[in-house]
């Protein structure tokens, strides 16, 4: 079980507590086991939009999966909010220390700047405080027009709805991008991803279309996108004839099923060659028996890049 504790602060802002929390609270729901808690520096917490909220002020007990997320708040300037007291901000550096994970929404990035965990690491905050809070901790680089940063177990991202693409790429590390793209369209959003990689991810660029059947040959192929799977298969769980499914998919998406499963393998292969894995492993990670096929595709461009 994996504790995702959200860290409150007055004044803070609705969807970037709820955003984030409905994705791990969806996959709960779908059985990958994760626990939720608020915890804070009062229990009545009142938020930016009039509603006030009851909090823990007991910390449970965390360990190094878990996950500490701090929103963030309505304020002109981070200057202008109290922000995170000394207290709060050696919780969350301790649980750093400790081999865990801490990330904000918005503002919330103050709450690491004052732990002393955004010195020497790479972030992000909302594009109208990203100047002021370069300016706070020097020591720190702040990234500019991208959804959010990971550096070192430290994750921090851009304003308000920012924080739901914060929490699918963290489900889609921890559990695969057919898990987060069942939270997305469960929640009827857009998988997205960081700045480093591609924003539109297959997931965006072929489900802008009004087709239920090959949304649902589409779940089907993002669930199980490592395995094999036929023509024959897909259609069926449509309720379609073959000959209708192929029509019907490349209406909607410009590819055939086989070739958008090529484009999922592709890009998750992609992503764990990022995070240092060879290619022979990537390769066979997503599905591929060897690593012959998988060089073969990253030397095409893929379909709806640009």
């Amino acid at each position: 079980m994996t504790r995702v504790v959200f860290l409150l602060v007055p004044r803070l802002h609705l969807l970037d507590l709820a955003g984030p929390a409905q994705v791990f609270s969806t996959a709960a729901d779908l059985g990958h086991g994760y626990e939720l808690g608020y915890v804070a520096g009062q229990e009545d917490v009142p938020s930016a939009q009039g509603v006030r909220l009851r909090a823990e002020t007991v910390w449970p007990e965390l360990c190094p999966d878990d996950l500490v997320l701090v929103p963030g708040w309505r304020a002109p300037t981070l200057r202008g909010h109290p922000g995170v007291g000394a207290d709060l901000a050696e919780r969350l550096a301790e649980h750093h220390a400790r081999g865990g994970t801490v990330a904000s929404v918005c503002a919330g990035a103050d709450a690491l700047g004052r732990a002393g965990l955004l010195d020497g690491r790479r972030c992000t905050t909302h594009h109208e405080l990203q100047d002021e809070l370069a300016a706070r901790y020097p020591k720190a680089t702040v990234v500019r027009d991208v959804l959010f940063v990971i550096d070192d177990r430290v994750v921090t991202s851009a304003g308000i709805a920012s924080g739901i693409d914060l929490a699918l790429h963290l489900i889609a590390g921890r559990h695969g991008p057919g898990v987060a793209a069942r939270i997305a369209r469960t929640m009827v959003v857009y998988a997205r991803r960081n700045g480093e990689e591609r924003q539109a991810s297959a997931m965006l660029r072929h489900r802008a279309h009004l087709s239920d059947v090959v949304h649902r040959v589409q779940d089907l192929i993002d669930a199980r996108f490592t395995q094999r799977l036929t023509l024959a298969d897909l259609a069926a769980s449509a309720g379609v004839s073959e000959r209708t499914l192929t029509r019907l998919f490349g209406r909607a998406t410009g590819m055939t099923p086989l070739r958008y499963q090529q484009v999922l393998r592709l890009e998750r292969a992609d992503h764990l060659i990022g995070q240092g894995a060879t290619v022979e492993a990537a390769a066979r990670a997503v599905g591929f028996q060897d690593a012959r096929m998988l060089r073969r595709l990253r030397s095409r461009p893929l379909p709806g890049a640009s």
